[in-house]
């Protein structure tokens, strides 16, 4: 069972950057999109950022200019960069991906935006 690990969360001042990874116990198919999830207190999972096989990127309107998801198919390996942190980006962060028929999460990674 391929299980998905996020990492690089934390504390960071309004204005600062994180980088998070996540990266799959196994070796993953590249047909599928990898993505990135955020969940606020009291919120709905949101969609953050996506990125295909071939490397097309899509993003939330709230991250546009401020987050880079990128991916490393050969180490089944994907990451978002953020840059110019707010408070609103306060969030338990996923990565997700589709694998052997099923859709897998990782446990989440706490991305704490505050002065």
């Amino acid at each position: 069972q391929v299980q998905l690990v996020e990492s690089g969360g934390g504390l960071v001042q309004p204005g600062g950057s994180l980088r998070l990874s996540c990266a799959a116990s196994g070796t993953i198919s590249t047909i599928y999109a990898m993505n990135w999830y955020r969940q606020a207190p009291g919120q709905q999972r949101e969609l953050v950022a996506t990125i295909t096989g071939a490397g097309s990127t899509d993003y939330a309107d709230s991250v546009k200019g401020r987050f880079t998801i990128s991916r490393d198919n050969a180490k089944s390996t994907v990451a978002l960069q953020m840059n110019s942190l707010k408070p609103e980006d306060t969030a338990i962060y996923y990565c997700n991906t589709y694998h052997n028929r099923q859709y897998l999460w990782g446990q989440g990674t706490q991305v704490t935006v505050s002065s």
